[in-house]
C-alpha cells in the first residue's frame, strides 16, 4: 500500500495526565532545579582573538543619567532682561548717592521698571520678573529721592553765610 510508517497512537504513547484533586484544592508548582555545581556561578565566555564586545558577554552599558525623552518640551519664563537692567540700575543709584549717581540713575530704573512692568502684563505668562521690575522701579525712585536730599544737604551745610 504505501511506505510511511503508521500514525502514532493518541497522546504519543505516554499515559495521559492525573485528573485534578477533587475539590479544586491548589497544588504548588514544583520546585525549582536545584543550581549547578560551583555555586551557580558561570564565568564569562573569554573575549575573541583581537578583543571586542561579546554579546552576553555579561556587559552592560550604562544607565542613562537624568535625561527624560520629553521633559525638554516644557520651558518656563524667561525673565525680563529689562526688568533684571531696572533693579542693578536702582541699586547702584542707592549705593552711590553720594556722588549724586542716583540723580540720573533713579529716574533711568524707575522708566525701566515701568516698562518692564507693562510688557511682563501683556506677555501671557512667556516673561517673567514682575518682582525685579517693581524692585527696580522702587529703588530707582528712592536713589532719585535720596541723591537730590543729599545734594541740598551738601550746598546747604557748606555754604552757611557769617555775619
Amino acid at each position: 500500500m504505501s511506505d510511511l510508517p503508521p500514525p502514532p497512537p493518541p497522546g504519543g504513547g505516554q499515559p495521559p495526565p492525573p485528573p485534578p484533586p477533587p475539590g479544586g484544592d491548589f497544588t504548588p508548582p514544583p520546585p525549582p532545579p536545584p543550581p549547578p555545581p560551583g555555586g551557580g556561578f558561570v564565568p564569562p565566555p573569554p573575549p575573541p582573538p583581537g578583543g571586542g564586545y561579546v554579546p552576553g558577554g555579561g556587559y552592560v552599558p550604562p544607565a542613562p543619567m537624568g535625561y527624560m525623552p520629553g521633559a525638554t518640551a516644557y520651558a518656563g519664563p524667561r525673565t525680563d532682561g529689562l526688568a533684571i537692567a531696572s533693579l542693578i540700575c536702582g541699586i547702584v543709584g542707592i549705593v552711590c548717592f553720594v556722588i549724586c549717581l542716583g540723580v540720573i540713575l533713579g529716574p533711568v530704573a524707575a522708566i525701566m521698571g515701568y516698562i518692564s512692568r507693562q510688557r511682563i502684563a501683556s506677555s501671557g505668562g512667556t516673561l517673567a520678573g514682575g518682582g525685579l521690575a517693581l524692585a527696580g522701579l522702587i529703588l530707582g525712585v528712592a536713589a532719585f529721592a535720596i541723591s537730590v536730599i543729599w545734594f541740598f544737604y551738601f550746598i546747604s551745610s557748606y555754604h552757611t553765610t557769617s555775619p
